[in-house]
């Protein structure tokens, strides 16, 4: 079984950054895609950012410039970094890793984003 655990959601004004963290732990053995999802009130969950495991990144188009995503494979720890935040930023971030054939999902961490 894999644990995420994920941190750096917050409150934060329009124009300012977060970097959120998604640390993975239990039983890992090769971590794929590793990706950034969230989910504003009464939306859809989204895709934000995602990774590869060779280092190839897609992103969302309302993010492009903004946002980057990266990861430590030592540490089994996936970043984002979000610059010139803006109110419809404001969602809870997901974490998402690819282990073998398995999804695996965090709790979320709530980023808020102050006009």
């Amino acid at each position: 079984q894999v644990q995420l655990v994920e941190s750096g959601g917050g409150l934060v004004q329009a124009g300012g950054s977060l970097r959120l963290s998604c640390a993975a732990s239990g039983s890992i053995f090769s971590i794929n895609a590793m990706g950034w999802y969230r989910q504003a009130p009464g939306k859809q969950r989204e895709l934000v950012a995602a990774i590869t495991s060779g280092g190839s990144t897609n992103y969302a188009d309302s993010v492009k410039g903004r946002f980057t995503i990266s990861r430590d494979n030592a540490k089994n720890t996936v970043y984002l970094q979000m610059n010139s935040l803006k109110p419809e930023d404001t969602a809870v971030y997901y974490c998402k890793i690819q282990e073998g054939r398995m999804d695996y999902w965090g709790k979320g961490t709530l980023v808020t984003v102050s006009s």
